[in-house]
């Protein structure tokens, strides 16, 4: 006779996987957030000189 095993996955271990999905999600935020200006840089993105703001503003 042959035997395969069911799968099976315990609250547990469903409760394991969510919480290292939720991880790794605020992981990548954090190290997105943390490099934003790198990113910005490597696109060429500049940023605004604050006279650029304030003559925005007053238009």
């Amino acid at each position: 006779m042959h035997f395969s095993p069911l799968s099976y996955l315990d609250p547990g271990s469903g409760s394991l996987i969510i919480q290292l999905a939720i991880a790794a999600l605020l992981g990548l935020g954090v190290a997105i957030r943390a490099s934003w200006g790198s990113i910005k840089k490597f696109f060429g993105v500049k940023q605004k000189s604050e006279d650029e703001d304030i003559d925005s503003e007053n238009v």
